[in-house]
């Protein structure tokens, strides 16, 4: 084993003993299974510090900027931390927010390095609170945080001046030279010698603005603003406090899109005392109350796997309302939700894949939020989000992936909003061009020609067929027949881009000739090295037709072929072929690419082809590389939760291969027993009896004490309460037949 290994092993095995402390002390206490330093490392992109489900806040340290390596502020290799900043993105492959980094420190700064080593050891996180000592100026700092404000405990052990740094220019940037210039507009005033106030205008993955509020529990006896740099517009400050050692200053932030009123009202109605204890504790209960919604068996491994997973799913969308429901909208102008819910963070080329399907079995209440969210957005755009920020669009990634989570939700039965209106967004986000949807070139053509769309061609005629589908759909089931056939038929518009000739999704040019030359190992970024194929190469998308498995299993000549071609991708050599940018293609298994969404429903198409046992094994590969309760132990970036839906889906023994149908695909459940409690009171029982390291294949499934002939389950058998029984054997078995 590699040092880095051993030492990421022991660090895991601290925290899992942290964490056994607090269970053994608190009964039926979820929060104490999660471990918020997974994905810490290498390339997960994860934060340890704290929030509450779906908030506005996320206040956690940050050990560097300025590179890809901290689109969360933080890796735990690093050996220091520059202070402690209000919100983050949580696995994203791109870096934002990072808003008013904060320092406490003890004694004269050296070189004007405002940082500190800290004991990894002594650190500690868990659901909704953040704690570690800055070891060169002896501080604990202390973190926790309500939905729209973060609170901070800082304890100076050391004899000295105490001082703290607040940095309103920094934020996290791809370049260093960005954290001079990304802050376009600032203001700034001290309201009396214990509070700050004031609003910044930034410009980073998306141009926003906010407002803040900062209080502090004892007054500054002195203020110095640090001299600023060229092209920086808001200030640095060195607050001075008059503390005995040992001594605390508590900090409040309440953050706001709309105003400074509206900050210092998320300050008044959710954290109106100096009472960190109590903010911490509602904090833990809110995370506590959605972790208990699946109750689950297994080793204590497994727990921390699972319990973390369900936290990185549910740390968004977020919600930025003010406490009143206003809100900044896309073109910011100031709106209301009469819900006082809209929610942002909206990875949707990831997470409509098997978050969102997520959502509708876990926090059902929380749909219909996320699919009003997404017709607002459209109403001020003009088209529904791609991947939204704080309300504003960043046009990252491909495909009109809002169109599916809303399909999705109306097809389950969820009626909180209006489906006229719904379909009218889906619909002209499909017929009226916008930045990556060419609709003009699209229908002229059938498909994206690479003469004419020389970046992602492939992947974005793939990603708008399973768009075209899910359309279709809702057009059908609202009666719409024009529709219905006009989209079902651009749904099939993959059919012009599959090669027979190497049975893989190849570029075509306007004239309808193939690229040439063509390497299928060839990766593919837009941002970088262009190509036909978004974040992969032709081997990882030629499965990317979710909606049509059976065609695709035609059009590769049959079962025995298409598990043959199946077989190849996990078989071929795990290489990456390209000079640009290929960090989001990890995880690999041959030429399959867990670490990046477009190969997570792979491993799954086995079972239509009659080869379910080959699907059993690899989600047991997957789950043994890839899942590890380490800081470097997600092979890719968690992408606002869907790495660890897949997960928690795949624990589960099934799997939404295309995400609207209301079916789930089943695999093969890595947990003995696991219990989800639905709405209405009623629970569905997964079981998975015989389950071992061999016993990894299933033998027989029951549902309800039938057995299951079908591969497939539906959303209402879940919804409907009852028992899921698997048997497992080491003996590989057709299951269904």
């Amino acid at each position: 084993m590699k040092i880095k290994e051993c030492f990421w092993w022991v660090f895991a095995i601290i925290g899992v003993c942290f964490l056994s402390i607090r269970c053994s002390n608190i009964e039926q206490d979820y929060c104490c299974y999660v471990n918020p330093f997974i994905g810490n490392a290498d390339n997960g992109h994860t934060f340890p510090g704290a929030c509450v489900p779906f908030g506005m806040i996320q206040v956690s340290p940050e050990s560097g900027n300025g590179s890809w390596r901290y689109c969360s502020g933080f890796n735990i290799e690093d050996d220091s931390i520059m202070g402690f900043s209000q919100n983050h993105l949580n696995g994203t492959g791109c870096p934002d927010l990072g808003d008013i980094l904060i320092l406490p420190f003890c004694g004269d700064i050296q070189n004007g390095k405002y940082k500190s080593r800290y004991d990894k050891e002594h650190q500690k996180a868990y659901p909704g609170y953040y704690s570690v000592v800055l070891s060169d100026f002896e501080v604990d700092v202390e973190l926790t945080a309500t939905q729209r404000t973060a609170m901070h405990r800082y304890t100076f052990r050391k004899e000295g001046p105490a001082h703290i740094l607040v940095d309103l220019q920094s934020g996290i940037v791809s370049k260093d030279e960005q954290l001079r210039t990304h802050v376009i507009d600032a203001e700034m005033q001290f309201l009396d010698q214990h509070s700050i106030a004031g609003k910044n205008r930034v410009k980073m993955w998306v141009e926003r603005e906010f407002f803040y509020v900062i209080k502090f529990d004892k007054p500054y006896m002195a203020v110095e603003e640090l001299q600023p740099q060229e092209g920086e517009k808001a200030k640095r400050l060195l607050l001075s406090f008059d503390l005995k050692q040992g001594e605390s200053v508590q900090v409040k932030v309440g953050l706001s899109t709309v105003s400074i009123e509206g900050a210092q009202e998320a300050l008044e109605k959710e954290n109106p005392d100096w009472n960190f204890e109590k903010v911490k504790t509602q904090a833990a209960e809110a995370w506590n109350n959605l972790l208990s919604r699946i109750d689950v068996s297994g080793t204590e491994e497994q727990k921390v796997n699972f319990y973390t997973s369900i936290y990185h799913l549910c740390i968004q969308p977020n919600n930025i309302t003010d406490v009143d429901g206003r809100y900044k909208g896309p073109n910011d102008s100031i709106l209301h939700s009469p819900i006082g819910e809209y929610y942002s963070t909206l990875s949707l080329w990831d997470t409509y894949r098997a978050a969102h399907p997520l959502y509708t079995l876990l926090v059902p209440e929380k749909v219909n939020g996320f699919v009003n969210s997404m017709l607002s957005h459209c109403d001020i755009q003009g088209y529904l989000p791609i991947w939204a920020l704080w309300g504003k669009e960043n046009h990252c990634m491909i495909g009109n992936h809002a169109i599916p989570v809303i399909v999705e939700a109306y097809l389950k039965g969820y009626k909180g909003f209006d489906p006229e209106r719904a379909y009218e967004a889906i619909r002209k986000s499909s017929l009226e061009s916008h930045p990556k949807s060419d609709w003009e070139t699209y229908n002229q053509y059938g498909y994206y020609p690479f003469d004419l769309v020389p970046e992602e061609s492939v992947s974005r005629t793939l990603e708008s067929c399973y768009d075209d589908y899910c359309v279709a759909q809702m057009a059908k089931a609202l009666g719409k027949k024009e529709d219905y056939d006009f989209f079902s038929k651009r749904a099939r518009a993959y059919t012009s881009l599959f090669d027979p000739a190497t049975k893989l999704m190849r570029g075509k040019d306007s004239q309808g000739k193939w690229r040439d030359p063509f390497d299928p190992f060839r990766l593919s970024h837009a941002g970088t090295s262009g190509g036909d194929y978004t974040e992969g190469n032709a081997w990882q998308y030629v499965w990317h037709v979710q909606h049509d498995v059976d065609s695709l299993i035609e059009m590769m000549g049959g079962n025995k072929a298409f598990t043959a071609k199946l077989d190849s991708l996990f078989w071929l050599e795990n290489k990456t072929v390209n000079t640009g940018f290929v960090s989001d293609v990890t995880g690999l298994i041959g030429q399959y690419a867990h670490g990046n969404e477009p190969s997570h429903h792979v491993a799954y198409l086995y079972n239509y082809a009659g080869e379910p046992w080959k699907t059993q094994e690899l989600v047991r590969e997957i789950f043994d590389r890839f899942y590890l309760p380490v800081p470097d132990g997600l092979c890719g970036n968690d992408d606002c939760g869907q790495m660890s839906a897949w997960y928690l889906f795949s624990a589960m023994g099934f799997y939404p291969v295309d995400p609207i149908s209301g079916e789930y695909i089943i695999g093969a459940p890595q947990l003995k027993e696991m219990v989800l409690r639905l709405e209405g009171g009623k629970n569905f029982t997964i079981r998975a009896e015989n389950l071992s390291k061999e016993n990894k294949y299933v033998k027989v499934v029951f549902l309800n004490g039938k057995e299951l002939k079908r591969f497939r389950i539906f959303h209402h058998e879940i919804t409907d309460g009852g028992i899921l029984e698997f048997i497992m054997t080491d003996n590989p078995s057709e299951t269904f037949k």
